[in-house]
Parts: C-alpha cells; structure tokens; sequence
C-alpha cells in the first residue's frame, strides 16, 4: 500500500509539477544495504559499533570467542608433529642391507675368479649368486614397505593439516569485520551475548555510492538506456539542490504503477518504469532523500 501511494506522488510530481517542471523523473535516494550475521557460535567479546558509524571494509569491529578453537587447532599441531616423528628415514634404514650386499657383491666377483681358475666349485658360485640374489629381493621389499609407510603417514599428515586449516578457517570468522565500507544503519546485538551462526548482528549500508530511483513512462523510456549519462539534483529542500554526475545502471522489465490489464492507448502511456542512478556521494546526500534526475543533451 505505501509503495503505490509513493508511486502515485511520484506520478503527481511529475503531473504538476516542481522546480517548474525542469526534471526528467524523479525519486528517492538508496544504498547498497548488507545484513551482517555471525559465521560462528559463541560469546559475543567485543563489537565496537554504534550506529552512524563510518567503517571501512575489511576493519575488525569485534570478535566472538574463539577459546576452544584455538586449543583444538593446538591439539592438531601436536598430532601433526607426532605423525611427522614415525616417519621412517628409508636412506638410514636400508644402508646396512646395501653394505650387505656389496660384501656379498665382492665375495661373488672373487668366487667366480677362484671358479675361473678352477680353484673353486660350481656349487659355491650358485650359492654366492643365489645369497646376492636373495638380499636385492630384500632390499626392494624394504624399501617398498617403508616406502609405503612414507606415504600413509604423508597422507595422515596431510589429513590432520586439512583440519587445522578449516579450524583457523573456523577462527577468522570469529573475527566480526565489514564487508563494505560505509555507514552501520542498525545494531542488533551486544557484547556478552550469544551469537549463533545465521544470527545478525548489524546493518551496514554503503553510502559512498548512492543510487537515484527514479520512475519514468513509457513514452521516456526511448530515450534512456542503461550505461547511459544524466544530471542528478539532491533536493534539500526549497531551492536547495546540489547537481551530481549519474549513470543510468538498471532499468526495469516491468510497470510498476497499474494493477489492471492495459486495455488503451492512454492506460499504455501512464505506466511507470523503475530504473537506478548511480552517483559518488560527497558526503551531503542521505538515504531516503528526494533526488531528481535530467537527461542529457548530446
């Protein structure tokens, strides 16, 4: 009901007339409005803010208790450590199975020169290959059980780094910061109180960049498209108005004004047609304030 008695005085202005007709359309000045809700549980332990308070994005403006995160993040590194601790050193490990080895390698190469020389039999050459044969297959079994024990430990690891990072995740969102700079508009809770996840906790708007919403008709809209420039006049009131550059960035897809179904010409041309103006705000113009918007003469 009230947004059609705006329309309907938003459509008299027009009709009747003000700064003698000298304006386009016509509206009321809005921002880009955020609700900000907790992304965590717990005590509320700070939250410097009152409303009417510039802040900028990204700024901390409070912090919910984070006490048990913290100790659980704690308990993780300690268990990352201990995992960290069992990993075998497989160079260390199988070092002495190499030297085996190369001893064995050195009494297989005299054998075979004693067997060359017929002063060894054909039976000590088989045993000696057959020993040399018999620590290789162990050697690669070793390295592949400690390989293997390598990598599940890495994989652990890797696992229980995965839940530190969604712990310390967990902890930056009980630091309570603005998405937006701009101007808090509401506060909905204190400090001490219990903040839930989804719960909101303030309103912030940004009122650097405004927007114009203006209404125009039908016949207007040929005129206009979006990216297009136009004049915008903050009305304070009497002859007081400031002039700001704007930017046409969205147009409507439907009337706003008539709830019957358009039967003739003159019902056609007394349709309204939301569209937003952007403007850099200089500080003067509030949310809520009429505003006023000629187009451009190319």
């Amino acid at each position: 009901m009230k947004r059609v008695i705006y329309l309907l005085i938003i459509v008299l202005l027009i009709s009747c007339g003000n700064h003698k007709n000298d304006f386009d359309a016509a509206g009321t000045f809005e921002a880009t409005e955020i609700t900000v809700s907790s992304e965590a549980s717990g005590r509320i332990l700070s939250l410097n803010i009152t409303e009417g308070h510039e802040v900028t994005a990204g700024e901390q403006l409070g912090a919910i208790d984070s006490v048990q995160l913290y100790l659980t993040k704690l308990q993780l590194q300690k268990n990352v450590s201990s995992v960290v601790s069992n990993r075998p050193n497989i160079g260390v490990q199988i070092s002495a199975l190499k030297e085996q080895i190369s001893k064995q390698k050195t009494e297989q190469s005299r054998i075979e020169n004693l067997f060359k020389s017929k002063a060894a039999t054909q039976k000590q050459v088989d045993d000696v290959n057959s020993s040399v044969t018999v620590l290789e297959r162990q050697l690669a079994a070793l390295q592949s059980s400690l390989q293997n024990n390598v990598l599940s430990l890495d994989a652990q690891s890797s696992a229980i780094e995965i839940q530190i990072a969604q712990v310390e995740d967990k902890l930056s969102k009980c630091v309570i910061t603005s998405p937006v700079s701009g101007t808090i508009l509401n506060k909905y809770t204190e400090e001490g109180e219990l903040a839930t996840i989804g719960k909101p906790l303030f309103k912030v708007a940004d009122t650097k960049n405004l927007f114009l919403r203006a209404y125009m008709t039908l016949e207007q809209l040929k005129d206009i498209k979006i990216g297009q420039k136009v004049k915008v006049f903050a009305d304070f009131g009497g002859d007081n108005r400031r002039e700001y550059a704007g930017t046409i960035t969205w147009i409507s897809e439907k009337s706003e004004f008539t709830p019957k179904s358009i039967q003739t010409r003159d019902d056609r041309a007394n349709l309204v047609y939301a569209l937003k103006i952007a403007i850099e705000n200089d500080g003067y113009v509030k949310i809520g304030m009429y505003g006023e918007m000629n187009l451009i003469d190319n």
